[in-house]
């Protein structure tokens, strides 16, 4: 079977460099917040051009500081869209504010800036732009609307990795940007961790003291913080993965060229803006018989996936913020169709041919 996402593949690929990795840390006798953290938040700042970065426990608790730093708070509305993970929105109901749900664009399936332009309210203060699937949404047209607005523009850079919009990384036009490092994330870790990202010294300094029980001094918390600590151990391994992620996401993006040259034209989702560098997280199509489709592939041994099957603000948790069924019709529609085909950078070339031939078989 074809796997739709492979850590263990990344591992295998380079196993001694994750060995010698493990036995540094081990070695090292320091498992928290050490030489290998700050070694890992310096090189990943400096490969993307992004100011500081600050390692925490997950994206999730990333996305969460980072709302936190800028000052979202109780009483607050965050406008973000539907189509992604429910951590975005966990994040922002953590943080005591009120999730406003836009509908997304056709073409990349991100949020859709026409929505948010029309979603501003007097207590809306601060915008999520998801990179879904690793496409950058409009963070041209969104920076203008948060600055016409005075609203911070927060980046979930969860499935962004080595992407870029108008020749620049994603994750430096917000106030603050959360990366994740799942293991199937581009980068990712053999466990959780996140990161959070600015060009704002204020930002950062106050993301740095809130991971740690708002310490500001050592066992003196200035303000109340929390523990949301990156460990040495995933930092070690992340240093490795980040050496070779240029490569990984060049290799994504060939497969993407040979799915999308080879794979009926009916059946092509979602695509970055002309001029903007896809990170290629998830190779993503669209068909209204969907499981028709992936029940083929399985019997052909390929894998599929659905990200994400339920829009967020349909899912039983989050119904009482949004509208209810046909309130985003985009977003709705597209869910009920998307198709998450494999990819990842150890992909083979005849297992691309098997998953292309399986597709059109279909």
């Amino acid at each position: 079977m074809i796997p739709v996402l492979s850590p263990h593949a990344a591992y295998i690929n380079h196993r001694v460099e994750y060995d010698t990795a493990y036995r540094r840390v081990m070695d090292s006798g320091r498992y928290i917040l050490g030489d290998e953290v700050r070694a890992f938040e310096a090189e990943f700042a400096a490969q993307f051009n992004l100011g500081e970065a600050i390692g925490v426990a997950s994206g999730t608790e990333a996305l969460w500081l980072a709302l936190w730093a800028v000052g979202v708070g109780a009483g607050h509305e965050v406008i973000v869209p539907a189509l992604t993970a429910s951590a975005t929105v966990a994040a922002i109901i953590e943080r005591g504010a009120r999730p406003v749900f836009a509908d997304v664009a056709e073409h990349d399936l991100n949020i859709d800036p026409g929505q948010v332009m029309r979603l501003v309210t007097p207590q809306t203060r601060a915008v999520v732009a998801v990179h879904l699937y690793g496409h950058p949404a409009d963070l041209t047209a969104l920076s203008v609307i948060c600055s016409a607005h005075g609203l911070k523009l927060v980046e979930d850079c969860a499935q962004g990795h080595g992407a870029q919009h108008a020749g620049r990384w994603v994750g430096g036009f917000g106030d603050a940007a959360a990366w994740s490092f799942y293991p199937t994330k581009n980068l990712g870790a053999f466990g959780d961790g996140g990161l959070v990202t600015t060009q704002e010294r204020a930002v950062a300094e106050r993301v740095r003291a809130l991971r740690e029980y708002g310490w500001r001094a050592r066992h003196d918390s200035a303000e109340h913080g929390w523990n949301s600590r990156l460990d040495e151990l995933q930092a070690a391994f992340l240093r490795v993965r980040l050496a070779h992620l240029v490569a990984d996401n060049a290799r994504r993006r060939a497969i993407a060229v040979r799915y999308r040259a080879a794979l009926p034209e009916a059946l092509l989702g979602p695509v970055a803006h002309a001029g903007d560098v896809s990170a290629e997280h998830l190779f993503v199509v669209r068909h209204a018989r969907r499981e028709a489709l992936r029940a083929h592939c399985r019997q052909a041994g390929v894998e599929t996936a659905i990200h994400y099957p339920v829009p967020v603000h349909l899912q039983a948790a989050y119904r009482g913020f949004g509208g209810g069924p046909g309130s985003l019709p985009i977003t709705e529609r597209a869910a009920a169709e998307v198709v998450s085909l494999p990819m990842y950078a150890e992909l083979s070339d005849d297992e691309v041919a098997r998953v292309v031939e399986a597709v059109r078989d279909f």
